[in-house]
């Protein structure tokens, strides 16, 4: 009701669509994941970024069916790109929906994202989760499309964004999901815990609290000085016709790289905190010789009302600024238009 301008919202099952016309021949950006995370990914469809959402009930992977009927809703003849993070759940279900999308003969590709440098593997996760990174690649991503990328293209630049950008996430408090009626872990007034996951999950490292500064100054080093690292991702195969492992390779941040700098509250910090930490972020990154040339701060990938933050930073060049800098126009984000 609040957005009826920019899209509609489809029941039984449930998937959201942008309102404006998807040009014919464009390739269709769809991602989905728990509810709980607001304003993604259901804030994100509108022009310039994705066509179709699928939200699934709180911290809970939507159905194949869902995301298939979405496919089917957005699908303009150049195939859909699903945006996928790398959560156990949401791989299944999205390998099923791409399955039944080519039993349609739509053309589809998943692509995972895993940019969370606080861990390895995890409850919901094997490999590093997919965090702040996922609403840069829907916004980059959403940009290449309007100009016409096609879904091979789409695909490469959606895995540059994947390999060039990291984050990490830090939390007060925990959060309490509706399902239980219980924080999701127990934390001290005097304690902070490092490394924690959107879905509420515990970190890996627990400290008494410190101030804005020094929590900055661990985070925007940690993902510094993450190291060069390599590992396999699996994606469909067009020309084998079967789910393949594709390798993939992040370099580290270096001297003189430009970047993106994102701050993201996790639903219960004031933007003001948000700035906080921008400011102390940017020396950290001044002092290492690495220049901010864009940013994006705000509550945009959440979980729930925790109390906290992550920083995500992306390496970039000139493509993924120019679609970074693309015109965008959903009811969470939007400029030039």
């Amino acid at each position: 009701m609040a957005h009826a301008d920019l899209i509609n919202v489809h029941f039984d099952p449930h998937f959201i669509t942008r309102k404006t016309p998807i040009t014919e021949g464009k390739v269709a950006l769809i991602s989905g994941g728990g509810s709980g995370h607001e304003p993604m990914h259901v804030g994100f469809v509108g022009k310039g970024m994705l066509d179709a959402a699928c939200p699934g009930e709180v911290f809970t992977s939507p159905s194949p069916d869902q995301m298939f009927e979405a496919a089917k809703a957005v699908h303009s003849g150049a195939g859909v790109l699903n945006i996928v993070k790398n959560y156990t759940g949401d791989i299944m279900n999205f390998e099923m929906a791409a399955e039944m999308m080519m039993s349609e003969g739509i053309q589809v590709q998943n692509l995972i994202v895993d940019d969370d440098i606080a861990v390895k593997d995890s409850f919901y996760t094997a490999g590093r989760r997919g965090v702040g990174t996922t609403v840069l690649i829907e916004k980059i991503c959403g940009g290449a499309a309007e100009d016409g990328y096609d879904l091979k293209e789409l695909s490469r630049l959606c895995r540059k964004v994947n390999q060039n950008g990291r984050s990490m996430g830090m939390a007060l408090t925990s959060c309490i999901s509706p399902a239980n009626g219980k924080p999701s872990f127990d934390i001290g007034n005097d304690e902070m815990e490092l490394g924690i996951g959107i879905h509420g999950e515990p970190g890996i490292d627990r400290e008494k609290i410190k101030t804005v500064d020094e929590i900055t100054e661990m985070m925007t080093t940690s993902i510094i000085d993450d190291p060069t690292y390599s590992r396999e991702l699996k994606e469909w195969s067009f020309e084998k016709e079967e789910w393949v492992h594709v390798n993939m390779e992040n370099e580290s941040f270096k001297k003189g790289d430009q970047v993106i700098a994102f701050v993201n509250s996790m639903g219960g910090t004031p933007v003001s905190e948000l700035y906080c930490v921008y400011r102390k972020m940017a020396e950290v990154l001044e002092d290492k010789g690495i220049k901010i040339v864009r940013n994006l701060i705000g509550p945009y990938i959440t979980s729930l009302e925790m109390q906290g933050c992550s920083i995500t930073l992306l390496k970039v060049d000139d493509e993924i600024l120019k679609y970074w800098d693309a015109p965008v126009h959903t009811s969470s984000l939007r400029k030039g238009i």
